[in-house]
């Protein structure tokens, strides 16, 4: 049998997308096979009435008049030849000059008493569905919500707030908006509903829409909107409006700010709201339980008035997220359904259907190389280790996810045979699972299960069953924009240990920065321990490294290379960043690097591409050579695998060593600042941390750890300092020892070993 396990988010994409439905059906899935079907599309495609919206049609229908908003302007360009030749200039973006405005910005009315608690709700729960959302107040609160647009006004009377706030929009967004939606902090909205109904909406029209409610004294017919549950207004509106504001000020007397602004509406526009069929909402009783409510109108609401607390806006949240959700599994089956229905005409037949139905099918490798191998997992182990170990213990995420997974299979096949069967697992016998990147993660399980029937007799059987992790939506996620302009300043500590490899490193620095004229900067730091530094002025230990920094300055007139001396026993990373910190400018980008390293172009520009400033940081993973004593024993090396940067040697990404790093110091300093109130209590913190330790705890910036086959590294044996951390100083042992060689490599030593002793 076959099980399907969807994952339980919010809204996830549906795996087919209907066509659009514009007066006559587009979508294959729902299209009534007619014979007229074609020429009706064609004849309103041909009259131009095949994109007007709903709004359009309705107002077209009532007036008698033809829409001229969206019929397009041709402006006639006449060059005058006694005017000398000017650049036309352009907008930045296309949709400014086209005159595309975004559909909908969202005003809350918030005060300073709800601020922090039902405005922080609103925000928590349904503010990112929106494109933007306004929180308007009299007067502002000491402390403002993290991540809230909040706009004070300086007055807290309530009919001055909403002449405000219409002046504001009109001001600073009349023109990128078509639709402006109002509301109170204790109205709870649902974004996609609202978004979904202006997207029905004319723009062109003259619209004031909401909860209708009669005036004080009840004689008049004209109605105001009702500002617990919301209202929409047009751009064209507000743009009609914003000329009477002033005049409605003085003139309009209401202790309510929404029944002055429908009383102003109507005297200057002759306006009243619109309530019609198509806005709905809901009148939250008191003490109510959302959970209850299961009546269509609250099923079907845009928003629900009032919410009294912050927590009963959490669970109408909650409420309204499995009422979508519900929806939204429903739709799928449909589709489902009329696929399975559809497959009848194809081809194939039913037989060419793929399982879960609407999933790509799995993917066909061409060739025996591009084969998706199996990864086998009981519950304790997994054969498929990153080390290549034959077998290594199941944990962490992995751990987590094959729990998950036995839950859900054991879960669905209740679902399925309940009330005659009920299963209840006993072990897992076999695992297999295997990702694949055009529909998900696939798994394929053997069940020991106790299977019960309704009179209570039981029986151990062995089934297997399918399931399928699938990929939902593609989510492209804003990174701010960077430049490969951008100066790099390289850090490289030195201490007398590290002398040999210092030559070699300026040879590719030399060859790979001043020769290609990029844009880097070296800095040295060399570090003396007590005794070196008492006998510099005799003899100093980095006078050789001096004496090369010097030949390279004389061979590059403009180049100059500084160097930094240090006194200390531990050369703490930490402490070697504070005292190069200081000597920069705050915008300045570091390549923290070590004295194996090759710099090279490539490394350097995604050194500056994934270092973001006030946003990420970047820790690559460097490809380590494998010891040239095991790998090649008695045999010499190729010339290729023994200059050849470009491509990876016999080696390995040593995930062990965080010593090389690309980072801009003001986060840095950011990051030290708020380290200081821990390093009060233990002053040792320093030299148990690294600048890796320090950004991940104390920065709140996204940590980039990856492989970088660029940035290659020789073999060496690292001097593992014990006065470091024990995770530091264990780090570093592991990466000694498995630098050596690979598994294979270092069998072959082994086998070659035993057969010398032998003889």
């Amino acid at each position: 049998m076959r099980l399907s396990s969807f994952l339980a988010v919010f809204r996830p994409a549906l795996p087919l997308i209907l066509g659009l439905s514009l007066g006559c059906s587009l979508s294959l899935l729902m299209v009534s096979w007619t014979q007229d079907t074609e020429d009706s599309c064609r004849d309103e495609l041909g009259n131009g009435r095949l994109f007007l919206g709903r709004g359009d049609a309705l107002r077209d229908s009532r007036d008698g008049v033809d829409n001229e908003d969206f019929q397009p302007r041709i402006i006639p360009y006449h060059k005058d030849p006694n005017k000398p030749h000017k650049k036309v200039p352009r907008t930045r973006y296309i949709h400014t000059e086209l005159g595309i405005r975004e559909r909908l910005l969202v005003g809350v009315l918030t005060s300073r008493a709800t601020l922090n608690t039902l405005a922080v709700a609103v925000n928590r729960t349904v503010a990112h569905h929106f494109h933007r959302t306004f929180f308007f107040t009299g007067l502002r609160s000491p402390k403002v919500p993290h991540g809230m647009t909040v706009i004070a006004h300086g007055d807290d009377r309530p009919v001055w707030l909403m002449y405000e706030t219409m002046r504001h929009l009109h001001q600073h967004h009349g023109s990128d908006y078509d639709w402006f939606f109002l509301a109170q902090d204790d109205t709870y909205m649902q974004a996609d509903r609202l978004s979904e109904l202006v997207g029905h909406l004319s723009a062109g029209q003259d619209l004031y829409m909401g909860r209708a409610e009669e005036f004080i004294g009840g004689e008049e017919k004209a109605r105001y909107c009702h500002g617990g549950y919301g209202y929409l207004l047009s751009r064209s509106l507000l743009a009609r409006l914003q000329p009477h504001l002033d005049t409605c000020r003085n003139d309009i007397l209401s202790v309510r700010p929404d029944e002055w602004l429908g009383r102003c509406i109507i005297d200057y526009l002759g306006l009243s709201c619109v309530e019609e069929m198509t806005y709905r909402y809901f009148e939250l009783g008191k003490n109510a339980d959302p959970e209850r409510e299961d009546s269509p109108q609250f099923k079907n609401t845009f928003t629900v008035h009032p919410v009294s607390e912050p927590n009963l806006m959490y669970r109408l949240h909650k409420r309204f997220s499995h009422i979508e959700l519900d929806w939204t599994y429903g739709q799928i089956q449909q589709l489902q359904m009329q696929i399975n229905n559809l497959s009848d005409l194809t081809p194939e037949g039913r037989a060419g259907v793929t399982w879960p139905i609407g999933i790509n099918p799995p993917f066909k490798p061409r060739t025996r190389f591009e084969v998706i191998n199996w990864e086998y997992f009981t519950e304790e182990h997994i054969y498929s280790c990153v080390d290549s170990s034959p077998k290594c213990e199941i944990r962490g995420a992995d751990h987590a996810d094959v729990v998950a997974v036995l839950e859900i299979a054991v879960e669905r096949l209740n679902e399925r045979y309940q009330p005659q069967l009920r299963f209840q697992k006993r072990r897992l016998l076999n695992g297999y699972r295997r990702f694949d990147p055009t529909r998900g993660m696939e798994y394929m399980l053997d069940l020991a299960l106790e299977a019960y029937t309704q009179k209570g007799h039981s029986q151990v059987i062995v089934k297997r069953v399918n399931l399928l992790r699938p990929l939902s939506a593609v989510e492209i996620i804003p990174m701010p924009y960077v430049t490969e302009a951008t100066r790099v300043q390289v850090i490289l500590p030195v201490t007398a240990q590290d002398q040999d490899y210092v030559s070699n490193f300026l040879d590719m620095y030399v060859m790979n920065t001043l020769d290609t004229h990029d844009n880097v900067l070296l800095t040295f730091l060399f570090i003396y321990d007590p005794f070196d530094a008492q006998r510099v002025s005799q003899t100093d230990v980095f006078a050789g490294i001096k004496a090369m920094i010097g030949e390279v300055e004389k061979r590059y007139g403009d180049v100059k290379i500084p160097w930094i001396s240090v006194k200390t026993e531990v050369p703490s990373q930490v402490k070697l960043m504070d005292i190069i910190s200081k000597k920069h400018p705050v915008d300045t980008l570091f390549f923290l690097a070590s004295v194996w390293t090759e710099v090279n172009a490539d490394f350097l520009n995604r050194c500056r591409m994934n270092a973001i400033s006030n946003w990420q940081v970047f820790f690559p993973i460097h490809f380590q050579e494998y010891s040239p004593a095991i790998v090649y024993r008695d045999q010499q090396p190729s010339a290729a695998s023994s200059f050849a940067s470009e491509s990876l040697r016999d080696g390995h990404f040593d995930r062990h060593i965080f010593d090389e790093a690309c980072f801009y110091n003001a986060d840095y300093m950011t990051a030290r600042t708020k380290m200081a109130a821990d390093i009060l209590d233990n002053e040792e913190l320093l030299e148990s941390m690294d600048v890796y330790d320090i950004f991940v705890r104390y920065s709140g910036l996204h940590v980039f750890r990856a492989v970088e086959p660029a940035l290659i590294q020789k073999y060496v044996r690292r001097v593992c300092n014990p006065r470091f951390s024990e995770d530091i100083y264990h780090r570093c042992v592991l990466s000694n020892l498995e630098g050596l060689g690979s598994r294979s490599h270092l069998a072959m030593a082994l086998f070659e070993q035993e057969q010398a002793n032998s003889t």
